[in-house]
């Protein structure tokens, strides 16, 4: 404390304190710096500057005219020309091609330019139902079922394991053949109510299997009109190959190809209902190639209808949407024809 008492009587007088550290150290010639604060008594080995290796005359111009510039006197047009001096010229890229875009080899168009289309005649109103010719051109449904992506065979393939553990081997073997027949009975009842516009069609199904189906679809038939077609065989004469249409209606005004499916889960969107859509496009195709159809289509509809009677699903594919998934479907016959 007295120490420090001295230092302050010292500090006011102008010169005192400096002459009482200055002349001790001059004598012991140390340099004033001696007086640092640093923890450090000794200096380490300087450290190469990273900056020497730059080139500099590269770059001299560049910051002799960042150097120059006055605060905040860059602009966009500066940093355009700092850039260009840096990196050069942005380079020009092609913008990166969308995934999808592969188009089949054989490409047919799916409507018929050159398909004459009939006046309409006097029992048009009655629809058409053409046998399905059995010959070596394959169908509709083998084509899309060889042609499985391997993502759609493994989970196609885990659900069968997956009902087999709970039903047994036997067990599932019934419950598909209970699937396909419910399928058959529901299309010929929806054929039947068509066939006699009667009530009394659509009553003959309430006690029976597919009656909660019928109840499903009620409204969608509503929206329905002018039947052309009922299961009758269609084949494409360019593309050879051929398939059984279950229905060709007006749908609320649209002409489509109409495509019926029973699901016990819910398919609110299209993307649900797997292939179906590519199978209404490739009958799409046919009819508009078969002659035995005087007249051409370009709306598709998959309707799914459930058992428990709750409000099917219509998914109307309108002409866009038709061509796109013909162009997947001529892909997935070509991938056919390429292995068989």
């Amino acid at each position: 404390i007295v120490r420090m008492q001295f230092l302050q009587i010292l500090s006011r007088k102008p010169g005192s304190l400096e002459v009482l550290f200055q002349i001790p150290f001059c004598q012991k010639q140390l340099p004033y710096a001696c007086l640092s604060t640093s923890a450090r008594v000794y200096s380490k080995k300087k450290k190469e500057n990273s900056y020497e290796q730059v080139d500099q005359e590269k770059y001299k111009s560049l910051v002799h005219s960042v150097i120059s510039y006055k605060t905040s006197a860059q602009t966009p047009e500066t940093i355009l020309e700092e850039d260009n001096l840096l990196y050069g010229p942005p380079a020009k890229h092609r913008p990166p091609i969308k995934a999808g875009t592969k188009t089949p080899k054989n490409w047919v168009p799916l409507v018929n330019p050159s398909k004459r289309i009939l006046p309409v005649s006097s029992d048009s109103n009655v629809p058409m139902k053409i046998g399905l010719q059995r010959t070596k051109m394959p169908s509709v449904t083998r084509i899309l079922q060889q042609t499985l992506s391997p993502q759609q065979v493994f989970y196609l393939e885990r659900w069968k394991q997956k009902m087999i553990e709970e039903l047994g081997k036997e067990g599932f073997e019934e419950y598909t053949k209970n699937i396909f027949l419910q399928g058959d009975l529901f299309h010929s009842a929806l054929e039947s109510i068509f066939l006699s516009e009667e009530t009394a069609a659509r009553d003959k199904g309430e006690d029976d299997v597919v009656a909660g189906y019928l109840s499903s679809v009620e409204h969608v038939l509503k929206d329905i009109s002018e039947v052309k077609a009922l299961e009758s065989g269609v084949h494409h004469e360019t593309l050879q190959y051929l398939g059984l249409v279950d229905c060709v209606a007006k749908y609320r005004g649209q002409l489509c190809v109409i495509d019926w499916k029973t699901s016990e889960k819910p398919k609110p969107f299209l993307q649900n209902t797997y292939d179906n859509p590519l199978q209404v496009a490739a009958y799409i195709g046919a009819i508009n190639h078969d002659a035995n159809y005087d007249f051409q289509v370009r709306c598709g509809l998959v309707v799914v209808a459930y058992k428990n009677g709750s409000p099917a699903h219509a998914h109307f594919m309108d002409p866009g949407l038709c061509s796109q998934y013909w162009n997947k479907w001529l892909l997935r016959l070509e991938e056919y024809m390429d292995k068989n």
